[in-house]
C-alpha cells in the first residue's frame, strides 16, 4: 500500500505553498527553518489524527501557537510538519461558580483577559506579548509576566489539561478541582515542556476576582544601584506589589526613540510599580511603597488616570520591539537571580558591558529577580557578534554563581540548549531524556529542542 500523505488526513487544512511555509518557519528568536507542510486542525480529534499519522510514518511534528517564543521552541527543524493550533481559539466556558476558564490553545491571552474583565474577573499571567500570544504557547513555556511577583506564573493557574500524546492517544490530567493528589502530577510536568511531551488541546485555568483598585507608580533614579536597592527594600517589606518592573537607561532611551512615551531620558533607571486590592488598603500601600522609593533617592509620581497608566504599560511592553528595531540580531536572555541579588547581577551586567565594549540593555521583572538581558550585537559584524556570544556565557556563569537560573520564562528551545549542562547535572538531564522517551519513544514531537 502506498504511503499516506498528510493531505489525505486533513485535505482542507494543509498548507504546502512556499510562501505559507515561510510564514511558519520562525518565531521571535533569531532562528528559522522551513517545514515540509503546515497543518491547521480545528479540534482535538483532528490533532489526534495528525499525531497518529506522524507516529505511524515517524514524521516529526512541531506544535505552534502564535510564534512569539524567544528561544526557537516553535521553529521547525528539517522535514517536519508544523501543527498550527491557531484555529482552536474558542473560550469554551467561563465558570464563575468554580472560578475556572476552559479554553482551547489558540485563544489569545489578551482576548481572555478582556472577556474576564467584562465579568469583573481576571487571569493573572500577563506576558508582554499578551495582545497576540496564545494561551497554549503560554502553557508550553510556563510564561510569566509583570504580575508574577504577587500572583505567580502560568503553572500556578493550570488546573487541568487535555493533551494529545505523540501516538494520537488523548489524556486528561486534572480538571476543575483546586486540589488533586491521585498519582503523579502530570499536569505540572506538561506545563513548560515546550511541546516535547504532548500537544495541549484544552486548558482548565484558575481565574480570580478583579481587584477593586489598582494604583500605578513611576519612580525614577539617578543611579541604577539605588533602583536595585529599592527593589530589595520593597520585596522585604510587608507589602507585596502587583508589579515591580525595572528599566535601565539603555531601555528607556530605546523606548523613547521608538515612540515618545514621555519617559525621562536622563534617568539611569526607573521602576514601574503597581499595588492592588480593596479601596481602603491600596492608597495606604501605595503611600508606603512611595516612601520606600523616596528613602532610596527615587523621584515618585502616580499615574492619575487610566490613560496615564496605560501609557506607562505601553512603554514597558514596547521595550522588546524598540530594542529589536535598533539591533535586529540582538541576543535576548531572561536570567533569574534570588531577589536579594538583583543589585549584584545588575552591577555584573554593567561590568561585562564595559569590559566587552558592548551595549547591554536590561529590563524586566525585578520583583521576582527576572531580568531580561539584551546584548546588542550585529551578526554582520563577526568580531562584535563573537564578543556578544562570549558575553552571554559569562552572564550565565555569573547568574548561576549568584544562585540563579539561565531561563525564567522563555524556556530552552534551540537557543539555550547548548548551555543547559551549565545548570543541570548529567543525572538531571538523563532523567528528563528518559521521561521524553516514555511519552515519545519515536522522538517525533518537537525534535531538537531543549537537549543538546
Amino acid at each position: 500500500m502506498a504511503k499516506k500523505k498528510i493531505e489525505d488526513i486533513l485535505p482542507h487544512r494543509v498548507l504546502t505553498d512556499k510562501e505559507d511555509l515561510f510564514c511558519y518557519g520562525f518565531d521571535a528568536s533569531s532562528t528559522e527553518g522551513i517545514p515540509s507542510a503546515v497543518v491547521k486542525p480545528i479540534n482535538t480529534q483532528e490533532v489526534a489524527e495528525v499525531a497518529a499519522f506522524a507516529n505511524e510514518y515517524e514524521t516529526p511534528i512541531v506544535p505552534r501557537g502564535a510564534g512569539t517564543g524567544m528561544t526557537g521552541g516553535a521553529v521547525p527543524m528539517e522535514d517536519v510538519i508544523v501543527l498550527s493550533l491557531e484555529g482552536m481559539n474558542r473560550i469554551l466556558e467561563i465558570d464563575t461558580q468554580n472560578m475556572v476558564a476552559v479554553v482551547e490553545p489558540g485563544v489569545i491571552n489578551g482576548h481572555l483577559q478582556e472577556k474576564l474583565e467584562e465579568k469583573g474577573l481576571f487571569y493573572p499571567p500577563d506576558p508582554a506579548s499578551l495582545k497576540f500570544c496564545t494561551l497554549g504557547g503560554n502553557v508550553a513555556e510556563n510564561a510569566g509576566g509583570p504580575r508574577a511577583i504577587k500572583y505567580g506564573v502560568t503553572k500556578d493557574y493550570v488546573l487541568g489539561l487535555e493533551t494529545v500524546l505523540p501516538d494520537g492517544r488523548v489524556i486528561m490530567t486534572g480538571g476543575k478541582t483546586y486540589k488533586g493528589v491521585v498519582g503523579y502530577d502530570l499536569t505540572r510536568l506538561l506545563v513548560g515542556s515546550e511541546g516535547t511531551l504532548g500537544i495541549i488541546t484544552k486548558m482548565f485555568l484558575k481565574i480570580l476576582p478583579m481587584p477593586e483598585e489598582v494604583v500605578t507608580l513611576l519612580c525614577t533614579y539617578d543611579s541604577l544601584d539605588a533602583a536595585a536597592r529599592t527593589v530589595s527594600a520593597i520585596t522585604t517589606s510587608p507589602i507585596i506589589p502587583r508589579t515591580l518592573e525595572i528599566m535601565d537607561r539603555e531601555s528607556i532611551i530605546a523606548v523613547e526613540k521608538y515612540k515618545n512615551f514621555g519617559l525621562p531620558q536622563d534617568a539611569e533607571a526607573l521602576l514601574l510599580i503597581e499595588v492592588d486590592g480593596s479601596h481602603a488598603s491600596v492608597s495606604i500601600d501605595a503611600e508606603k511603597i512611595a516612601s520606600i522609593c523616596t528613602s532610596n533617592k527615587g523621584n515618585v509620581s502616580i499615574a492619575d488616570d487610566t490613560y496615564a497608566k496605560q501609557r506607562l504599560w505601553d512603554a514597558r511592553r514596547a521595550i522588546s520591539p524598540a530594542l529589536y528595531k535598533i539591533s535586529p540580531t540582538k541576543i535576548n536572555e531572561d536570567i533569574v537571580v534570588p531577589r536579594s541579588r538583583v543589585a549584584d547581577i545588575l552591577k555584573t551586567l554593567r561590568d561585562i558591558a564595559e569590559r566587552s565594549n558592548l551595549t547591554i540593555a536590561n529590563f524586566g521583572h525585578a520583583g521576582d529577580g527576572n531580568i531580561h538581558v539584551n546584548v546588542m550585537t550585529d551578526k554582520n559584524n563577526p568580531e562584535k557578534h563573537k564578543k556578544a556570544v562570549s558575553a552571554i556565557k559569562e552572564i550565565f556563569e555569573a547568574t548561576l554563581k549568584l544562585g540563579g537560573t539561565i531561563s525564567g520564562e522563555h524556556g530552552v528551545g534551540i537557543t539555550k540548549k547548548q548551555y543547559i549542562d551549565m545548570e543541570l547535572s548529567d543525572t538531571n538531564i538523563e532523567l528528563m531524556k528518559a521521561i521524553k522517551r516514555v511519552f515519545d519513544p519515536k522522538g517525533i514531537l518537537n525534535p531538537g529542542k531543549i537537549f543538546p
